[in-house]
């Protein structure tokens, strides 16, 4: 009996060790490469600001002229969120605001919008998301053009009954065997313009 509880014993200080050294070595790995995952978001969400509205389309700083808007239902936001203000020659050309999808198939899909003064959208680009590779992923601009027929649409462009997919009667294609993650994001960009 001693010799299995001493079995036990040694198991457990075992299984604990490998735990305790894991634990340890993921949390170093974590600290080492937090701030250069930080850089790399960073620059994706610079990127992706630059395709929607060009640096030829406007003269300021766009990364540092800035507003924080509050929270927002309509926005799905739940903090304070930074919205990018293209201006040419002072004027203020187009907005850039995060907007979050919160129905997404495989959860919250994180969008940036660009609208011009008029209320027509600029571009549309995902910035994060978890959608079924080869599936919903197609919302990725390096996976396909979907993401781009929303440029030049506004509330009125297509009519308010047609911002859908088209298996719901709107304007919008969707994917084979992906109708979920359309679908989404269509509600969120429309809900962006209102």
């Amino acid at each position: 009996m001693a010799t299995m509880t001493q079995s036990i014993r040694r198991s457990a200080i075992g299984l604990g060790l490998f735990a305790i050294i894991t634990g340890g070595t993921i949390a170093f790995t974590h600290a080492l490469t937090e701030e250069r995952i930080a850089e790399q978001a960073a620059r994706a969400e610079a990127r992706a600001l630059f395709e929607i509205i060009p640096e030829s389309a406007h003269n300021n700083d766009m990364l540092r002229d800035t507003l924080i808007l509050p929270a927002s239902d309509r926005l799905s936001t739940k903090g304070p969120v930074t919205v990018w203000v293209a201006r040419q020659n002072g004027q203020p050309v187009g907005m850039i605001m995060p907007v979050i999808a919160p129905d997404g198939y495989s959860g919250r899909i994180r969008l940036l919008v660009g609208i011009d003064l008029a209320g027509t959208l600029l571009g549309v680009r995902v910035i994060s998301h978890n959608e079924t590779p080869g599936l919903g992923d197609k919302i990725e601009t390096r996976k396909s053009d979907w993401i781009k027929n929303f440029e030049g649409r506004s509330l009125g462009n297509p009519k308010p009954r047609q911002w859908s997919v088209k298996t719901n009667g709107g304007a919008f294609d969707q994917f084979t065997g992906a109708t979920i993650t359309p679908r989404a994001v269509v509600k969120a960009v429309e809900r962006s313009l209102v």
